[in-house]
């Protein structure tokens, strides 16, 4: 069988406009990746949402893992993580073009009725994904098996769903994706949000989901990453590689980016 560039078999790639699906041990795995919003939905998400959504939002895309035996489920989607952005305006960045960009924003849709309020418009998130109540997670020391994860296990699934982004008014980017790769004995989630506001800051908030399909282990982690932009352009003008192409390589970032927040909890599902 042919392997893509990301190791995962060819034929387990979502197609672009349907549901793709895994199902291991109980757990179903399941993504969505269709087209950005048109007019109409983007309007009704506005109205919801009472904040502006990005430029570029994938309302209808999600990556869904459920646990039929136990009705257990988390489920990864923009509305939900658009929804964890602050709504008053008192975490937003305050940078000498924040006013302009704001005005800009709306005038791009001046069609809503809705008066649209201050928001953060970095659409920072803490978003750790929306999940049944019952069973529910509970804080643990634990932490994820990397050794686990490091096997050359073959990936039977894989797929990168991309729930919003926006390019702040071309000064930088954020942006919202997940990642799912799913292994015979076990699968790892990636949920990142990464943000960079040039000469102001950056930002990594990753949630990772991890489950062992036979004993019914679920263990999500929540890292924090923030550091300023002067600070992180600095430590790298040492190295002898392309800095700008690091400064908009999340995964190059989070190795130099020191963590700020973290916190892990865990549910047994068996």
């Amino acid at each position: 069988m042919m392997s893509s560039l990301n190791g995962a078999p060819v034929d387990t790639r979502a197609p672009g406009h349907a549901d793709t699906s895994i199902t291991k041990d109980g757990f179903k795995i399941t993504t969505r990746k269709l087209p950005i919003l048109k007019a109409g939905p983007i309007e009704e998400m506005t109205s919801k949402l009472g904040i502006t959504p990005p430029e570029m939002i994938f309302g209808d895309n999600f990556v869904r893992v459920e646990h039929a035996p136990s009705g257990w489920h988390i489920e990864f989607n923009s509305f939900d993580a658009l929804d964890r952005v602050d709504k008053t305006g008192d975490s937003m960045l305050k940078v000498s073009y924040s006013k302009e960009w704001q005005q800009n924003r709306q005038k791009q849709f001046e069609d809503i009725k809705e008066v649209v309020k201050p928001f953060d418009w970095s659409y920072s998130t803490d978003y750790k994904g929306s999940t049944a109540e019952t069973p529910a997670f509970q804080s643990t020391e634990k932490p994820i098996p990397l050794a686990l994860l490091k096997r050359p296990d073959p990936i039977q699934f894989f797929d990168d769903v991309m729930l919003y982004e926006d390019e702040l008014a071309d000064n930088g980017i954020a942006m919202l994706s997940v990642k799912v790769r799913v292994m015979p004995a076990r699968l790892l989630l990636l949920a990142r949000f990464f943000m960079r506001l040039d000469d102001v800051v950056f930002r990594i908030r990753d949630t990772r989901v991890y489950v062992e399909f036979a004993t019914g282990e679920v263990i999500r982690e929540y890292t924090a990453r923030e550091e300023k932009y002067e600070t992180i352009r600095k430590l790298l003008a040492g190295t002898k590689e392309d800095v700008l192409a690091i400064m908009r390589d999340p995964n190059r970032l989070a190795e130099c980016i020191p963590v700020v927040e973290k916190s892990s909890d865990r549910v047994m599902l068996k």
